[in-house]
């Protein structure tokens, strides 16, 4: 009896043992450490190829557009759209490729999240139609989505269009849209009119517009292809609401390897964005600004870009602008200045610059209240020379209280091709700046002008 006794004890025994055994770490379970006896956490090695089980994957469409050898044939903008809005109506991301040839723009080409627009090179050019405009025959009033005309003639279904009187053509006073039908001299768009715009005052309509733009839209690339704005037939539109390559509340864009020529008004414009890359740019023959980043638009990047022969300025940098590095760039022989800042453009970098033969200065501060100067912009290791070949410029003009303005490392020279008076300009506004280790030869009148009070 005493041994059946002590045989079940031992059975017993046996069992809690194994029972409470640490488990083996092959297992992937948790097991007890000998210095502590706690839990160790379960080892998890985590497949970052795996397959989700929530989403499923959606692999980006390439889609071809221009002659035979392409997925789209034809050379128009209606083309290249047919393409993005099949990416943008399927998988929701992917490339247009564009092969080489001279594309007929009558709207802008609309870009959506995620999709890239890539041409061929130099040779794949987007050009905007002719020009035509009307003359309103009835006053056209805030939110109508119609216009009636003198002549319609010249317009048709899809074109993109603005629409102004002549006080109300500048900055977000212009309203743009797109025809979606036309009877008789009445013209419907598909945007409300954001103003009153009247019959006597000269109210026009106008087929000028961007080439292309993305608005509302995030992570879109635009690289290697030629834009040209036919200037010579096409109205002034402004830059605020339009460009040769337009932007508008956009998040996380890079337009590289472009070429911008004779577009009436700003080659590139990005007016409301954030992160947006602009590199290894050409921009010439403008009627205003090569690049104009502005209405808050912070995190820019211009970098490597060739901006001259704008009628106005290389780099227009206007309205709460900040945050940004401009670098490497050439800016040169435009109609006002190379560079000018203003309105709350702060903490902005610019650095190795080439910036020279400008009309008036190489580089202006424009006028601002103390509030709304451009503060603590850092300019360093630029080369500013021969800037003022219209009138009398300067290096650098500051026309206005910026604080932590710093200057230094830079060359200013003037070898007689321009009239850049002095390397800097403080204007009788001016707060001090730190200036320091530049450069300064050949300067009629000193290396610093301060204006008297």
């Amino acid at each position: 009896m005493k041994a059946i006794s002590l045989l079940l004890l031992l059975i017993i025994f046996a069992a809690c043992f194994h029972e409470n055994k640490p488990a083996s770490d092959k297992t992937g379970y948790s097991s007890l450490t000998k210095e502590t006896g706690y839990l160790k956490e379960p080892s998890i090695v985590h497949d970052t190829q795996a397959v989700s089980v929530v989403k499923p994957i959606v692999v980006g469409k390439r889609i071809s557009v221009g002659g035979t050898n392409a997925i789209i044939h034809g050379y128009t903008s209606e083309a290249i759209q047919t393409a993005i809005d099949a990416i943008h109506n399927s998988c929701k991301s992917g490339t247009v490729l564009l092969l080489p040839g001279i594309y007929d723009i009558i709207a802008p080409v609309r870009l959506y999240d995620n999709i890239s627009l890539v041409g061929s090179g130099a040779n794949t050019v987007l050009k905007k139609c002719r020009g035509f405009r009307s003359s309103f025959a009835l006053d056209a009033d805030y939110g109508e989505l119609q216009v009636t005309v003198t002549d319609a003639s010249g317009f048709k279904t899809g074109m993109g269009v603005c629409i102004f009187d002549e006080g109300q053509r500048s900055g977000w006073d212009l309203t743009t849209a797109r025809i979606t039908g036309i009877k008789g001299n009445v013209i419907s768009i598909d945007d409300y009119l954001l103003r009153d715009y009247h019959a006597d005052k000269k109210g026009t309509i106008s087929n000028n517009c961007s080439v292309i733009a993305a608005v509302d839209a995030e992570n879109v690339t635009i690289e290697n292809l030629t834009v040209d704005g036919s200037r010579e037939s096409n109205d002034m539109i402004d830059g605020c609401r339009a460009g040769g390559i337009y932007l508008h509340k956009v998040h996380k864009a890079i337009i590289d390897n472009v070429i911008v020529k004779n577009f009436n008004c700003d080659g590139i414009s990005w007016q409301l964005t954030e992160y947006i890359t602009v590199r290894n740019c050409e921009i010439y023959g403008c009627a205003n600004s090569g690049l104009h980043p502005g209405t808050g638009s912070p995190f820019t990047l211009i970098e490597g870009n060739n901006s001259h022969d704008n009628e106005g300025y290389g780099l227009f940098v206007c309205w709460r602008v900040r945050n940004g590095i401009v670098r490497n760039n050439s800016f040169h022989n435009n109609g006002i200045n190379g560079i000018s800042t203003g309105h709350k453009d702060v903490d902005m970098l610019y650095a190795g610059n080439q910036i020279f033969e400008n009309g008036s200065d190489g580089i202006q501060l424009r006028g601002e209240l103390s509030l709304n100067a451009p503060h603590r912009n850092i300019f360093r290791n630029n080369r500013i020379e021969n800037n003022g070949v219209k009138e009398k410029g300067y290096g650098i003009s500051v026309n206005c209280n910026a604080e932590g303005v710093v200057i230094e490392d830079n060359i200013f020279s003037n070898s007689g091709n321009g009239k850049q008076d002095a390397a800097l300009l403080l204007t009788k506004n001016s707060l001090p700046v730190e200036f320091k280790n530049n450069t300064i030869t050949g300067q009629p009148e000193r290396e610093v002008t301060k204006e008297d009070k």
